[in-house]
C-alpha cells in the first residue's frame, strides 16, 4: 500500500496493478484511490469496470488497446474476473504489448503467485496483497475515524468492540457509524453503548468454533462454520482468521507457561489485556502440539485450496471435523 500511496503522490504509475487478498475494505479503497488519481471524476469514456468470471476478454483487450481520449491514461479496472490469478496465453501476449497510456487493475480474492499472470505483474506493475489488519491496526484505525467525529473510546473498549463486530474492515465501518450515531450528543463511547446497538460477527464466531472444538463439540463447530457461510464469508477468510486465532493461543499459552502476566503478555504479543484473559481461558482446552499441528494443518489446506486441489468450502469443513473429533 505505501509503495501505491508513493506512485500516486508522485503520479508515477505502472501499468498493471494486482490488489488480491481477504481485506475486501482495503482493496476497494486502493482502487478508489487509484482510479481518482489516474482520471478525472465523471471521466467515463476512459475508465471502463468488469467484474465476475464471464466477462469478454477479446473486448477487454479491445478496449486497453485503444488509445485514451483527451486524455493522459485509458484505465481499466478487473474485479473478481480471475485474469488476475490465470489466463490463457494469448491473453498474456497481447497484454504485453498494450500502449503506455493503459493501466489495468486486477482484483482478486486469493491468487496464485506460481501462475504466469501474478509473475508479469510482478515485473512489469505492481502487486499489493490486502491482508486482514492486526488488532493495534484496527485499534489506530478505530481511534482516527473517532476522533474525525469528536468522540473517544478507551482502549479496553475499543478491544472489546473488535472481539465483538470482527475485523472485517466494512463491518467495524458501518458499526462505529451505529455507534456515532447512537452517542450523539456525547463524546465517550462506553461498553453499554456497545453492547446496545453492535452486532456480534465473525471474530466472535471463530473464537466459539475454537471453544467447540477444544471441547470436542463437533456438531457445534460445523454448524457455526455453516452460519459463517450464510452470512457469506469467504471460507479463506474464516481459514485465515482460524489460524491467527490459533497463533495468538500459542503465544498466550507460551507466555503464561513462563510466568508473565495478562498486561506483559499483551505487550509483547500485541493483544489487548482484555482479549488476552478470554484467550487465557481457551488455551485449557489445547496442548501446544495440538495448536501447532492446526496452523500446519490450516496452511496445508490454504496451499491446496489456491492450487485447486481442495474447494474451499469442503477443504475447511474437513479440517473442522479432523480438529473437533473425539480423541
Amino acid at each position: 500500500m505505501k509503495t501505491i500511496n508513493e506512485h500516486i503522490k508522485k503520479q508515477e504509475f505502472v501499468s498493471f496493478y494486482l490488489l488480491y487478498g481477504e481485506e475486501d475494505y482495503l482493496k476497494k479503497q486502493m482502487k478508489e484511490r487509484l482510479v481518482n488519481a489516474l482520471v478525472q471524476d465523471g471521466d467515463t469514456m476512459n475508465l471502463t469496470s468488469f467484474e465476475g468470471k464471464k466477462v469478454d476478454k477479446e473486448e477487454i483487450l479491445d478496449l486497453s488497446e485503444t488509445l485514451p481520449f483527451f486524455s493522459p491514461r485509458r484505465v481499466i479496472v478487473l474485479e473478481d474476473t480471475e485474469l488476475g490469478k490465470k489466463c490463457d496465453e494469448l491473453f498474456l501476449k497481447r497484454l504485453e504489448t498494450l500502449p503506455d497510456t493503459t493501466v489495468m487493475i486486477f482484483m482478486e480474492k486469493s491468487i496464485d503467485k506460481r501462475s504466469k499472470i501474478y509473475k508479469f505483474i510482478k515485473k512489469n506493475g505492481y502487486a499489493a496483497e490486502m491482508k486482514i489488519q492486526d488488532e493495534k491496526q484496527l485499534m489506530q484505525w478505530i481511534a482516527s475515524i473517532l476522533k474525525k467525529e469528536g468522540k473517544a473510546v478507551t482502549n479496553a473498549n475499543a478491544a472489546y468492540f473488535l472481539h465483538k463486530v470482527g475485523t472485517e474492515m466494512n463491518q467495524i465501518r458501518n458499526e462505529l457509524e451505529k455507534l456515532i450515531i447512537y452517542t450523539a450528543g456525547r463524546k465517550e463511547i462506553t461498553r453499554k453503548d456497545i453492547d446496545a446497538v453492535c452486532s456480534e460477527e465473525i471474530t466472535g464466531k471463530i473464537f466459539d468454533m475454537l471453544e467447540a472444538i477444544g471441547l470436542r463439540q463437533q456438531k457445534k463447530a460445523l454448524n457455526l462454520y455453516y452460519e459463517l457461510l450464510e452470512l457469506k464469508e469467504p471460507p479463506l477468510r474464516i481459514l485465515a482468521l482460524l489460524v491467527r486465532q490459533c497463533n495468538q493461543l500459542i503465544l498466550v499459552k507460551s507466555m503464561s507457561a513462563k510466568g508473565m502476566q495478562n498486561r506483559e503478555i499483551g505487550k509483547a504479543a500485541g493483544i489487548h489485556p482484555f482479549v488476552v484473559g478470554k484467550l487465557q481461558k481457551q488455551t485449557r482446552n489445547f496442548s501446544i502440539d495440538q495448536l501447532k499441528h492446526m496452523v500446519r494443518a490450516c496452511g496445508e489446506m490454504d496451499e491446496g485450496i489456491k492450487t485447486g486441489r481442495y474447494v474451499d468450502r469442503i477443504g475447511i469443513e474437513l479440517l473442522i471435523v479432523d480438529f473437533s473429533a473425539a480423541v
